[in-house]
């Protein structure tokens, strides 16, 4: 008796061990928070300072919530709502260099040739220098319907004809040389 009683025991450590680690694996996955309002984030996520207001976004054209998880911290999420009442996400950002990703596994620091065998189709970008400079775009691969949006940056400075509102044409050697990594990541929900 003594042995079953043990063995449960042991059996059920391990399972608490083992929804723990994956619960904690999968809390930094953008796409699980797409269903929370604010209320929900803050229960979820008792560890997390949040710094909540309201601002300018599209370029500066329209005012909406905001809500900061993480802040000051490599973990600094931002998540814009469609309304004051912060009940529906419209977007997650995130930049810095922390736990967040996507569930195809992109983060920051993602190198291209990565996005293009996640895509499982080359991508192309857009030119740096402006608001949206580095925008990938998924050209009907794998990721077009994903509701990621990716920016790359380069290493280092880039010629001109690296920058614009356009899509960068250039040789698979150019774009190597850019030495292009996932800059930015942005889920529009």
């Amino acid at each position: 008796m003594k042995k079953l009683s043990l063995i449960i025991i042991v059996l059920s450590l391990a399972a608490c061990g083992s929804s723990n680690s994956k619960m904690s694996k999968d809390k930094f996955v953008v796409e699980n928070l797409t269903n929370y309002n604010a209320e929900e984030l803050k229960a979820n996520y008792p560890e997390a300072d949040f710094l909540e207001d309201t601002g300018m976004f599209e370029e500066g054209t329209v005012e909406r919530a905001y809500t900061v998880m993480y802040p000051d911290t490599p973990d600094e999420l931002h998540i814009t709502w469609k309304t004051e009442d912060r009940k529906e996400i419209f977007d997650i950002r995130f930049s810095e260099n922390g736990k967040w990703k996507s569930t195809e596994g992109i983060e920051i620091g993602t190198m291209y040739e990565a996005l293009n065998k996640l895509n499982e189709k080359e991508i192309s970008f857009y030119g740096f220098g402006w608001d949206y400079g580095g925008a990938v775009m998924w050209n009907n691969g794998k990721l077009e319907n994903s509701n990621l949006r990716v920016f790359l940056a380069p290493k280092e400075e880039v010629a001109n004809k690296f920058y614009g509102d356009r899509i960068i044409e250039a040789s698979k050697e150019e774009i190597e040389s850019l030495d292009l990594k996932v800059a930015s990541i942005m889920l529009v929900n």
